[in-house]
C-alpha cells in the first residue's frame, strides 16, 4: 500500500492553514508529522482522511484516488484515532473497540467480528478490560484501546493524532512501540502526529517536517533532524547525539545565558560518541 498526498491546499475563510503539501508513505513504515504549534498537523491528517475536504489537491490509496470512494469504503482502507474521544468514554472497552467493525457490519456482529476483535484486544493485552468501562482506565490504557478500535477497521492505512499527548513517559513508549510493531508486523501504513522530536526520531522510519502549513524538510531521521532545520522550524539551538537507540536531540533556548558552556558540553558529549 502506497499513500500519496499531492498539492493539498486548505483553508478556514480566509486563514491559509496548508499549501502545496505532498507526502509518501510506505506499507511497514512509520511517518511522523512534526512541527511547531499552528503548522497544520492535525489539518493534514484530518485532511488525509476527509474530515475536512481539501480546497486544492489530492490524496491517493496505491494510484486511487480517495476522493472516489464513499465514507464506508474509506473507513475500511483508514483507522484514525484522534487526540480526544470523549464520545466513547461512556462505553465498556469490548463495545468500543467492536465499533470499529461498523464499515463491515450489514445487519449485526458476526462470528467473524468477535473473532477480529478478540484477536486484536489479546495482541494489544487489552482482555482482562473487556468489560471495563474507558472512564476507569488510565490514558495509556485508553489509547491502547482507541488503536484497537482504529486497527478493527482492518485498515491499510493507520492515522493517529499525537496518541503520546498527556501520558507518562513509560505509557509513552509502550505506546510508540505498538505502533511500530504493528506496522513492521501487519504492514500498516502508519501516520502519526507527535510533538516530541524523540520519540520521532526512535519510531519513525521517516519523518515530515512541517512549517507554516507547507513541508519544510521531509525524508530520514538522519536528513530531517539536523541543527539547522530544528532552528529554523523551533527557534532553538540543537545538538543531535548519536547513541544505540538512535539519533538523540538536546535542544537548548538561544537567550539562554548558559547557552555557550552548555554548547561547548554538548559538543565534547557528541565527539565523545554513544
Amino acid at each position: 500500500m502506497e499513500l500519496n498526498v499531492n498539492g493539498v491546499r486548505f483553508r478556514y475563510g480566509s486563514r491559509e492553514i496548508l499549501h502545496d503539501v505532498e507526502l509518501e508513505a510506505n506499507s511497514g513504515e512509520v511517518l511522523a508529522v512534526i512541527g511547531a504549534n499552528g503548522a497544520g498537523k492535525s489539518t493534514l491528517i484530518r485532511c488525509i482522511n476527509r474530515i475536512l475536504k481539501p480546497q486544492q489537491g489530492a490524496v491517493f490509496l496505491d494510484g486511487k484516488e480517495l476522493s472516489g470512494f464513499n465514507a464506508r469504503e474509506r473507513a475500511c482502507m483508514m483507522g484514525y484515532v484522534p487526540q480526544t474521544a470523549k464520545d466513547v468514554f461512556s462505553f465498556n472497552v469490548m463495545e468500543t473497540v467492536l465499533m470499529g467493525r461498523k464499515p463491515h457490519i450489514s445487519w449485526g456482529v458476526g462470528k467473524k467480528d468477535l473473532k477480529i476483535v478478540n484477536s486484536i484486544l489479546l495482541r494489544m493485552g487489552l482482555k482482562q478490560f473487556v468489560e471495563r468501562y474507558l472512564y476507569e482506565l488510565s490514558g495509556g490504557e485508553r489509547q491502547k484501546v482507541l488503536i484497537a478500535r482504529a486497527l478493527a477497521q482492518e485498515p491499510e492505512v493507520l492515522l493517529l493524532d499525537e496518541p503520546t499527548s498527556n501520558l507518562d513517559v513509560r505509557h509513552q513508549l509502550e505506546v510508540m512501540e505498538l505502533i511500530r510493531s504493528i506496522a513492521q508486523e501487519q504492514r500498516k501504513c502508519v501516520l502519526i502526529v507527535v510533538h516530541d522530536l524523540n520519540l520521532a526520531a526512535r519510531f519513525a522510519d521517516q519523518i515530515l517536517m512541517l512549517k507554516g502549513g507547507g513541508v519544510f524538510a521531509a525524508g530520514t531521521v538522519q536528513q530531517v533532524l539536523t541543527p539547522e532545520n530544528i532552528k529554523a522550524v523551533y527557534g532553538v539551538e540543537s545538538m543531535i547525539i548519536n547513541t544505540k537507540l538512535g539519533p538523540y536531540v538536546i535542544t537548548i533556548k538561544p537567550s539562554d545565558p548558559q547557552k555557550e558552556s552548555a554548547v561547548n558540553e554538548l559538543q565534547a558529549a557528541a565527539a565523545a560518541g554513544p
